[in-house]
């Protein structure tokens, strides 16, 4: 009888002295419902939970049967409720940005799959969840090969069924959309046949590797089959891609919180557009006031590296930037590390000339960042391929390179441990992003980089036009004032953009209608920094503005000048 009575005696004094529960107030009740809300994320979210580094569920693929999205609606829709009762005038300043933000991607959540309907319209929707759900596993070593591969197979034992729901979905297709996925597709299919069997040589698991051949060959005959059918598909595609003005403006609300009627907007982008011309044209007289804009421009575009040598030219610039940021204290820059640079993977280079693949913000192992370049097809002939190789002259590459590393995407993720809530790090808005990344090569020439070259500053405008030109081209595509060809026309004559290159934009673009968020967010990001320097007056710095902005993480921008300014 003793023994339990000493046990007790212990307890009963440690629970007299302990403290008291804190009580609830607004801010833990909202950081409940936040907790609530992003744990059932992983299951709902399977793929993008691993890239976000969460791998509770790395065997499993997103549910898109139509009973599936359905489902993730009626439960979007009660979390949706639940945060609406929150009474934001409890909360503190930080806090009440955070149920913004949630409610804003419950919104645009809501809106895609319920109204927008990306998985009717889009074929390459399936084929490359496909591709990212494995590549995500293979690409870095946050677990031992051996249980990453069991997740591939996992995963890829999903994937016929998944491209049997993209047969059963597909209602409302446009011609434009089945071309986007029927050019990706036969990557697609080699990344499964050559590149993913070769991932896991130290697996010496017998009964794990039969298992995953199996997988993989299954998953590789089922984008086969996808091929075919969307070969059958295309004959029969008659939907429009444009979604119409009233999804835009909803969309624009949702995504970005902009509300600015969309004849304004476009006002906007034109004003923009005319002005980066009247500055490029100024800067071709400079390099050469004898030859005219298309000469000049081809002569740049001749020098570039050969195909075999694009991507060393590219890490070679980023020690050199990382340098200059540091010496003229453009921002923190939180760690030493570098992205290692790659050609763009399979699947993504059918819309995307270079791109930023950083580990999620809850990863602790395998925290490589990944720089991808896309290449001209080994398979073209060799004028094409010299002419893609034109946009990837010595000036482009660093200037992308500033846009992608030092100080764009890279640093920003960077940046990634010390935002100061969970939602910062589930949530992000493109034109804080893209419209970071995009200031920022500007914001370099202005400091200094490249020593006033003016090469390297044309380099910077053809990029802010083609930005630009994605501002007015997007707007219009998609409220019908514009067709396919018409914005093929407009990139080439306004952009700089050879045909091939100025598809491939417009392509983009009929599955991306926000793609104005790279000039519509630089824009912003110079209003607030003009905005900024005049609220702190002496004390500004670049610094200190672009280290206030990264620590806030990637929100709307306008909650962006609410967190800096004060201001909505």
């Amino acid at each position: 009888m003793l023994a339990p009575r000493s046990f007790a005696l212990p307890l009963l004094a440690a629970s007299l002295l302990a403290p008291a529960p804190a009580a609830a107030t607004p801010d833990s009740d909202l950081d409940a419902l936040v907790d609530g809300y992003y744990g059932e994320y992983p299951a709902a979210r399977p793929v993008d939970a691993t890239a976000l580094g969460l791998h509770e569920h790395d065997g499993d693929l997103d549910d898109l049967s139509a009973a599936g999205i359905q489902r993730e609606i009626e439960r979007l829709q009660g979390w949706r409720d639940r945060f609406a009762s929150v009474d934001d005038k409890g909360l503190s300043p930080e806090r009440a940005i955070d149920a913004t933000i949630v409610r804003r991607a419950i919104a645009a959540r809501l809106l895609e799959l319920g109204e927008v309907q990306g998985w009717r319209r889009f074929p390459d929707l399936y084929s490359d969840l496909a591709s990212r759900a494995v590549y995500v596993l293979i690409q870095r070593d946050f677990a031992p090969a051996e249980e990453r591969l069991r997740s591939v197979a996992s995963r890829e034992e999903l994937i016929p069924n998944l491209l049997a729901q993209a047969r059963r979905n597909l209602t409302r297709v446009s011609p434009v959309a089945v071309d986007v996925a029927l050019e990706q597709n036969p990557a697609i299919v080699s990344f499964f046949e050559n590149d993913v069997p070769a991932a896991f040589p130290e697996v010496k698991d017998a009964a794990l590797e039969r298992r995953f051949r199996r997988a993989n060959a299954a998953a590789a005959r089922a984008l086969v089959d996808y091929g075919e059918f969307l070969r059958g598909l295309r004959t029969k595609a008659k939907a429009p891609f444009a979604i119409g003005a009233d999804l835009y403006r909803k969309k624009l609300a949702a995504e970005e919180m902009i509300e600015t009627p969309l004849d304004e907007l476009l006002a906007r982008g034109e004003a923009e557009l005319s002005r980066l011309q009247g500055e490029a044209k100024k800067v071709l007289e400079k390099i050469d006031p004898t030859r005219t804009p298309e000469q000049v421009l081809a002569e740049i575009g001749r020098d570039h590296p050969p195909r075999d040598g694009v991507l060393a030219a590219t890490a070679e610039r980023l020690g050199a930037l990382r340098a200059f940021v540091v010496k003229r204290k453009i921002a923190t820059l939180p760690s030493e590390a570098l992205p290692k640079v790659q050609e763009t993977p399979p699947f993504a280079r059918a819309t995307t000339f270079a791109s930023m693949d950083t580990p999620g913000p809850f990863e602790t192992r395998g925290t490589d960042a990944f720089y991808s370049v896309t290449l001209p097809d080994p398979s073209w002939p060799a004028a094409q391929a010299e002419e893609f190789l034109r946009g990837l002259s010595r000036p482009t590459i660093e200037n992308t390179a500033i846009h992608e590393a030092f100080p764009g995407h890279f640093v920003q993720f960077l940046w990634a441990p010390r935002f100061p809530t969970k939602t910062r790090k589930f949530e992000g808005a493109n034109s804080n992003i893209e419209g970071w990344a995009h200031y920022s090569e500007q914001m370099m020439l202005d400091e200094g980089w490249a020593a006033g070259d003016p090469k390297a500053r044309l380099a910077m405008l053809g990029g802010a036009l083609w930005r630009a030109t994605r501002y007015v081209v997007g707007i219009e595509l998609h409220t019908g004032k514009m067709s396919y060809d018409e914005a093929v026309a407009f990139f080439q004559k306004n952009a700089w953009a050879d045909r091939r290159s100025a598809e491939m934009e417009v392509r983009r673009g009929t599955e991306d209608p926000l793609y104005l968020y790279y000039t519509w967010g630089k824009l912003e990001i110079l209003r607030l920094r003009d905005d900024y320097k005049r609220k702190l007056g002496r004390r500004y710095t670049l610094r200190g503005f672009h280290d206030a902005f990264l620590a806030q993480g990637p929100i709307p921008l306008p909650l962006m000048r609410r967190a800096l300014l004060g201001a909505e």
